[in-house]
């Protein structure tokens, strides 16, 4: 257990499971207080009963823009500052376009484009203000790289790219640094409908990464000095040939 984040206080989105969950857990184990948002408001409970008083539960959905209004508030009740925003919640669809289901993009669409947007336009003022704060967005390998079977998916995080770019620019003048952790496929509930022979392959090749592999990433993110940006981190399993 270490102390790189004694003091400071993070909220990540997403944070029932998978890379969110990790994140935390990382984060906790570095000194941070951790506000875990989730809409899963059962799993919130059982995760921070098991992370300990340091982890705080609190139900937002982020597709809601009036429960993403209410986050910041709640989130300040807590822990009365904030240094680290991670917005990492986020779905996924692949396969062939051709027998897609348009209205499933939409709620795709808007959990990892509008939903991002929104939750980061809500922690912005009080950062600006205190003139300090990390913006962390979990991105994808997909963003950089078009990836053939997962056109609508590759779509959005092209998005969180642009966005991400350009916040930076837009606020770095008050003392914020925004980047993207962009890690290739990773254990998840995102993969689950994957094709069966597709995962079993891509298991037994070593080509998918594990959700504490991206928290240690974004630990690094963080912890660089206050003059580095890590503006996009990219990490891959050492199959991977993209």
């Amino acid at each position: 257990m270490g102390a790189q984040l004694s003091g400071k206080a993070a909220a990540i989105t997403g944070a029932a499971s998978g890379i969110g969950l990790e994140c935390a857990r990382l984060l906790l184990s570095e000194g941070a207080r951790v506000v875990l948002v989730d809409r899963d408001e059962g799993a919130l409970k059982t995760v921070c009963a098991d992370l300990g008083p340091q982890a705080i539960p609190l139900k937002i959905d982020v597709t809601d823009p009036e429960s993403v209004t209410r986050m910041m508030p709640q989130i300040l009740e807590q822990t009365r500052q904030l240094d680290i925003f991670h917005a990492n919640a986020g779905s996924y669809i692949g396969g062939e376009i051709l027998n897609g289901d348009p209205d499933a993009w939409d709620r795709m669409l808007n959990l990892n484009i509008n939903a991002v947007f929104r939750s980061v336009h809500a922690v912005l003022p009080h950062m600006v203000e205190r003139k300090t704060g990390d913006i962390i967005v979990t991105s994808s390998i997909a963003g950089l790289v078009p990836v053939v079977w997962e056109p609508i998916y590759t779509a959005s995080k092209h998005a969180v790219q642009a966005f991400v770019h350009t916040v930076r620019r837009q606020v770095s003048k008050h003392g914020l640094r925004v980047g993207a952790v962009a890690p290739g496929p990773v254990v998840t509930a995102l993969i689950k409908d994957w094709p069966k022979e597709k995962l079993e392959e891509e298991l037994a090749a070593g080509g998918l990464l594990q959700p504490t592999e991206v928290a240690e990433a974004v630990l690094f993110m963080l912890t660089r000095p206050r003059n580095v940006t890590i503006r996009d981190l990219v990490i891959l399993p050492q199959s991977n040939d993209l």
